[in-house]
Order: C-alpha cells, then sequence, then structure tokens
C-alpha cells in the first residue's frame, strides 16, 4: 500500500510521527481508516520504530466520520458491515500495536478520532486539542465504549447525550491526558516523551504493552496472574539481563530488542 492521507515520519532514532492528512479536518474516512491499519501494522514489525507518535495535520486530530461521503450515497448491501469492520480495525491496529502510540491531540477529535485517540497509550493534548461525541445531532452514534475508557460515568454520558466538547486544559485536570501544552510545543514534549520510552528495552515494552492490553478486563487475581508470566518470558531476553546487569555495575543498559 501507497498511503495518501495517512503519512509516516522518522523524526529520529527509534520514534515515527503518524499524521492524519485528510484535509480539511482529517475525516474518518474509508481510506483513512484503511491506511490506519496498514500503517500501525507495519510499525509493528519495523525495529527503527520503538514508539510512534500520532497526531493530525492542520488544525484538526480527527473531526470523525466523513459526513459528506454519506449524504446522498446510495447505501449498498453490506456497506454498513464493512465500513464498522474498518473502523474497528483500525482502532485495534492501534491498540494491538507493537510498539507504543502516543497520541498528540493537536484539535477536535471527534466521534471515530475520539476513538482513534482514545486507542492510543498516551495522551497528550494542546490548549486547542479536544474530545467530543457530537453523534447525536448527525443522525449517529459512536464512540461511547471507547470514551468509557476515558471519561467518568456522568461526563461520557453527558458528552454522548449533549455532544459536548472537553478542551485540553479540562482533559489535564481530568486526568484523561498527561499533559496540556501551547500549540506550537505539542509535538516537542511527544518527542520528549518518545524519547524516554524507546531509551527502555523494546523486549520489555513490547512484553509490558500486551501485558496491559491483556488484563485491562481480567480480574485482579487472573490479571496479576497473567503479569507474572510475562515477568518470566521477559526474564528469559538478553535486554533482562543486560538491564540487571547494568544496574549492579551503575551503568547505562545497551539494549539489543534481544
Amino acid at each position: 500500500m501507497n498511503p495518501e492521507v495517512v503519512k509516516l515520519e522518522i523524526v529520529e532514532e527509534f520514534i515515527a510521527i503518524v499524521r492524519f492528512a485528510n484535509p480539511p479536518v482529517n475525516a474518518h474516512s474509508q481510506q483513512l481508516l484503511s491506511e490506519v491499519a496498514w500503517t500501525f501494522d507495519t510499525i509493528s514489525d519495523r525495529d527503527d520504530i520503538r514508539v510512534a507518535i500520532l497526531t493530525g495535520e492542520g488544525k484538526c486530530f480527527c473531526a470523525g466520520a466523513d459526513i459528506k461521503e454519506r449524504v446522498g450515497k446510495e447505501r449498498q448491501a453490506g456497506d454498513h458491515w464493512q465500513n464498522s469492520r474498518r473502523a474497528r480495525e483500525a482502532y485495534h491496529s492501534i491498540m494491538e500495536c507493537q510498539k507504543p502510540v502516543i497520541g498528540a491531540i493537536n484539535g477536535p477529535a471527534l466521534g471515530g478520532g475520539l476513538a482513534l485517540a482514545a486507542s492510543c497509550d498516551i495522551l497528550l493534548a494542546s490548549e486547542t486539542g479536544c474530545l467530543g461525541l457530537p453523534e447525536i445531532g448527525l443522525g449517529l452514534l459512536g464512540g461511547g465504549r471507547h470514551a468509557q475508557r476515558l471519561f467518568s460515568h456522568s461526563r461520557q454520558r453527558r458528552m454522548m447525550l449533549t455532544g459536548m466538547r472537553v478542551f485540553g486544559a479540562e482533559l489535564y485536570r481530568l486526568g484523561v491526558v498527561e499533559e496540556c501544552t501551547a500549540p506550537d510545543k505539542l509535538i516537542e514534549r511527544a518527542i520528549e516523551l518518545a524519547r524516554e520510552i524507546a531509551s527502555k528495552s523494546p523486549v520489555a515494552t513490547k512484553l509490558a504493552k500486551h501485558t496491559l492490553n491483556q488484563i485491562e478486563e481480567m480480574s485482579l487475581r487472573d490479571g496479576y496472574r497473567f503479569e507474572q508470566s510475562m515477568t518470566g518470558e521477559l526474564g528469559k531476553s538478553e535486554d533482562s539481563k543486560e538491564a540487571m546487569k547494568a544496574f549492579v555495575e551503575k551503568r547505562d543498559p545497551v539494549f539489543t530488542g534481544k
């Protein structure tokens, strides 16, 4: 695939930026969804990428469903199911990516855009970034389950039933994002965080993300048992041995990803 509306750029060693580039508002088109899934599946297999940053070009992160793409278009048999499946796979390609993904919310992330942001591992937002579920006013539904992972019961329902948007400073106050920055500082801060993650063992990072995904809906007992089993797997790696050796020798570890 040669993506046209999702751009991948290596900005420094082991760090990539993925940008939605579907002007004017980076709408959640079927093409964009297909390219998102392909891009993050590709990142999973690339040894030169340890962390990805996901953001949008221009003033929007992703403004949700492409309403213009839908209006006046006659729906064919199977269209709804195909389109829905494509959306799910796009979101899960981010969640299931073998590398951590930092969401840098530079502008509105609405509906499906919220779901894309919520699928990231860590979130940062600019002061102009916001999350919202506007579908109630557009004859649609969607994004509620993803919002449920980020917001309290009352706030998530208020968002879904009224279409309200929550902006960067409030997202930070609520603990939804790790930091709220000036718009021109967002990517800089995301790269600084990415450097910190990229400095860790890629084997440990991969297993840590896999563990977090698996234990999210497990009981405490089952979740901790799974985490213990992954700790055992990690202990077999050369990186694990190097980390412990470097700690004892009071030096920085040198990880090989093995």
